[in-house]
């Protein structure tokens, strides 16, 4: 099993930030943290230190696949699953007991945060690839800091957390996952 620390992600502190203190994850774009916890993953579980990844594209651009070999076996398997068709798509094969994956990352706008709804489109409401791509190149040139040399996210550990391996820790940011079995009843059934 291999757990997420989802706080050494996710944190981020806004009130005392100046321009040239803004750092990225790592990834060539604005997605989640696919990149970060696949490399994180690799070290922790197998000793293999990934310096670059490569995206397989399944049967789109917005499902990806990203995998780790050792000994030629696969032994790390990630998604990338961006926009509603690929999430129910993804969604389907886990019910059926076909998901292959170890962790999969699920955006809900097609080609990712960058391409959502929120951004500039034309006028016709259509994205506008001229500023995606110029978007992407910006993204591209901040600098990256791993989550877990986020002197925030250190100081929430030792100060709330009581240190990185704590019980405190286990209890607040773990989670572990088990089968659920299925029981019918007459509210289960779909008219």
């Amino acid at each position: 099993n291999f757990r997420v620390d989802l706080l050494s992600c996710c944190f981020l502190r806004f009130d005392d930030i100046k321009e040239g203190d803004v750092v990225r994850h790592d990834g060539k774009r604005s997605d989640g943290y696919l990149e970060h916890i696949f490399k994180h993953a690799a070290k922790e579980l197998f000793g293999m230190d990934v310096k670059e990844i490569t995206y397989k594209a399944l049967k789109n651009k917005d499902f990806q696949e990203v995998t780790l070999e050792k000994d030629g076996e696969t032994v790390l398997r990630f998604a990338a699953a961006y926009g509603f068709r690929n999430i129910q798509n993804m969604v389907l094969k886990l019910k059926k007991g076909k998901f292959l994956y170890h962790f999969v990352e699920v955006l809900a706008c097609p080609g990712g945060c960058l391409n959502g709804k929120g951004q500039a489109q034309t006028e016709d409401g259509k994205p506008d690839r001229a500023l995606l791509a110029q978007m992407e190149e910006v993204y591209a040139a901040i600098p990256v800091r791993l989550p877990e040399t986020n002197l925030h996210v250190q100081k929430v550990y030792q100060d709330w957390l009581q240190g990185m391996d704590s019980k405190k820790v286990q209890e607040t940011l773990h989670t572990t996952h088990s089968a659920v079995t299925q029981t019918t009843s007459s509210l289960d059934i779909k008219w």
